[in-house]
């Protein structure tokens, strides 16, 4: 995605700088009746353009940060609200400790099999 918004870019700096080089031609620009701005073509372009950019820009970035702050307060609720308490007990606390395997002997597999099977007598 990185890719495409970078030849965007390029391609409208380049029909820019094609503009700018066939339109660079002196305007008048009447502000009020009595302030008339005289400038070239070009910059009166780029003016408009930031003029246009810039509270967009400025739009999308405080969403944008508006919404990462809400989505992390929301993954920090919910971190919460996973993790256990400390002062409850929990059902591997309150197990018995002969359940638990010691570390010293061999793991036993999940479901053994009896290596001899019992005979009626």
């Amino acid at each position: 995605m990185q890719i495409v918004r970078t030849i965007v870019w390029v391609l409208l700096l380049f029909a820019l700088l094609a503009f700018s080089f066939f339109n660079w031609k002196p305007v008048e620009v009447q502000i009020w009746s009595n302030i008339v701005l005289e400038t070239k073509l070009p910059a009166l372009v780029i003016v408009a353009f930031l003029l246009g950019l810039i509270p967009m820009w400025l739009v999308h970035r405080t969403a944008k940060w508006r919404m990462t702050r809400r989505v992390n307060a929301l993954e920090a609720a919910t971190t919460r609200l996973a993790t256990p308490k400390s002062d409850t007990p929990t059902a591997a606390s309150t197990a018995p400790a002969a359940a638990t395997p010691r570390a010293d002997s061999p793991p036993q597999p999940a479901n053994p099999v009896d290596p001899e099977p019992k005979t009626p007598q």
